[in-house]
């Protein structure tokens, strides 16, 4: 069984327009759009787990990069697994609601240089943090080496010139990221939260995939949130840079 074929089921287009639903409440209710996401990580993940390993992802530990505030904890303790969040910045980590994050524990570490022993994990998940990362890739090598042989990295993230590169500042970042933030900062009175140069980098889908290929542990790649017939645009150079707003690279380290 292909690791990807549990979640191909679950790849709906009902399901894709009911995820675009919720990013319009990504500012105003938070609790909303996050609880939301975490849970369709979490079905994704342990679907992904099931098709790799033929068992129930309970018990298993996993360790999130950049989990932020506690919505992916409670959506993962809900499913069974031990979840184990490492977050930089101690805001952002405090930033959900009272209790989100349950009996969780968290651990306040960068992501490119994790304070965990080779393969100690068995699922190591990234969402959504890659783009806000200088080096994305270091980031990559860190979760690849935690990771145990066997074991799942799940590493999905913004591509940049994908309809959502720019984040908050909107479409905006089609006439230059630097730009964008300067329209931003004008309009709002603020720098933006993801700020090009700073806490928001262009990183393509083509440098994703030679990267993971690179590492000799690719087993899928796949547009995070779009309906199964549209996979095929990962594997079509140009186009998955626009048509592919969010890759999602899986691999099994041996």
């Amino acid at each position: 069984m292909a690791v990807t074929d549990l979640f191909a089921r679950r790849a709906t287009l009902t399901r894709s327009l009911r995820l675009l639903g919720e990013f319009r409440f990504e500012q105003r209710d938070p609790a909303r759009f996050y609880g939301a996401l975490a849970n369709d990580t979490a079905a994704m993940v342990a679907d992904l787990w099931r098709a790799a390993t033929g068992h129930s992802p309970v018990g298993q530990t996993l360790l999130d990069v950049g989990g932020g505030p506690g919505y992916f904890s409670a959506a993962f303790a809900d499913a069974g697994v031990h979840y184990i969040g490492v977050e930089p910045d101690p805001a952002e980590m405090h930033a959900g609601p009272a209790g989100s994050g349950g009996a969780a524990t968290y651990v306040r570490a960068s992501g490119t240089a994790l304070p965990f022993a080779d393969g100690s994990v068995d699922i190591c998940l990234s969402s959504n943090v890659a783009e806000h990362v200088a080096d994305p890739w270091r980031l990559g090598r860190e979760m690849v080496r935690v990771t145990r042989p066997g074991g799942l990295v799940v590493l999905s993230y913004t591509v940049w010139l994908g309809p959502f590169g720019g984040h908050e500042t909107g479409m905006w970042h089609y006439l230059g990221g630097t730009r964008a933030a300067a329209r931003y900062t004008r309009r709002h009175g603020h720098r933006p939260k993801n700020d090009y140069g700073s806490s928001l980098f262009a990183v393509s889908a083509a440098d994703g995939l030679e990267w993971a290929r690179s590492t000799g542990a690719l087993v899928a790649a796949f547009p995070r949130y779009h309906p199964r017939w549209a996979w095929r645009l990962t594997s079509a150079p140009v186009f998955r840079e626009f048509g592919v707003s969010n890759l999602v690279l899986v691999l099994r380290p041996s």
